[in-house]
């Protein structure tokens, strides 16, 4: 009986939640055209990331994933709040996106030649042996 309480025990998932959006109450709070950088700091608080090139877009990223055992994580869900910002500080749009909107990126496994000689382990460890000298000619 223990013993099936413990098997049973170990296959309850684990959820995990990182990031943080914001309230749906809260995110209604914000005007189009009205609202500024500050009043979405103060009421979001602040954005887990910004743009990359610029600070017009914050966003607010959340996800949940579900560890069941020893498996892998598996996503449950995925959220992106995307605020962008007109060039006078005030929000210009607001886009939400979810897993759905997401697209497969593929990695591309290149190594980029260098210069020079490619020398092994053993020809590292031994190759400077006998190569320097002593300018004073004592040893």
């Amino acid at each position: 009986m223990v013993a099936t309480v413990v098997a049973l025990s170990a296959c309850t998932p684990l959820i995990n939640v990182h990031g943080q959006t914001p309230d749906p109450e809260d995110l209604e709070l914000i005007e189009i055209g009205q609202s500024t950088r500050r009043d979405v700091e103060q009421r979001l608080g602040t954005a887990s990331t910004s743009s990359v090139f610029s600070d017009n877009v914050w966003y607010y990223y959340s996800e949940t994933t579900e560890t069941v055992a020893f498996f892998k994580p598996e996503v449950t869900e995925r959220k992106i709040i995307a605020i962008l910002f007109a060039p006078d500080g005030r929000v210009d749009n607001i886009a939400t996106y979810t897993e759905a909107d997401g697209k497969p990126v593929e990695l591309v496994s290149r190594v980029t030649p260098t210069a020079g000689n490619e020398l092994t382990f053993l020809q590292q460890l031994f190759g400077n042996i006998g190569r320097f000298s002593n300018p004073g000619g004592e040893q």
